[in-house]
């Protein structure tokens, strides 16, 4: 049997991971097994969080236009209530950046909505 020597596929596979954790504390960027458990924590943990963030933001995008709805008077599930009545489709995200940024317009897109 021959023997095979993996030192270039091997170095190639530690150096992947120990780039991957550098700016990791202590033995986590510099030993290869516990920088290997670290890489594959953060990148379970970016997957979470790159699920959470949509949630997070559409939490705020809500809170935004509750706030600015009610200084109509209106609270949020009746202004949407009313935009789906009155066929206005606008996504959260536009509706709170229209209530910060100009609320003039905020304001007529309610009082049409009525």
């Amino acid at each position: 049997m021959v023997r095979v020597k993996r030192g270039n596929v091997a170095r190639k596979r530690r150096k992947k991971i120990l780039h991957l954790a550098k700016g990791y504390r202590g033995a986590h960027s510099r030993l290869f097994r516990v920088a290997n458990q670290q890489v594959m924590k953060a990148l379970r943990y970016s997957y979470v969080g790159r699920k959470q963030k949509k949630r997070i933001f559409r939490k705020l995008w809500i809170t935004r236009i509750n706030a600015a709805s009610r200084t109509n008077g209106l609270t949020y599930s009746r202004l949407i209530h009313n935009f789906k009545k009155s066929k206005i489709e606008l996504n959260r995200k536009m509706l709170s950046q229209i209530a910060i940024l100009d609320t003039s317009t905020f304001n007529e897109l309610i009082s049409s909505s009525q």
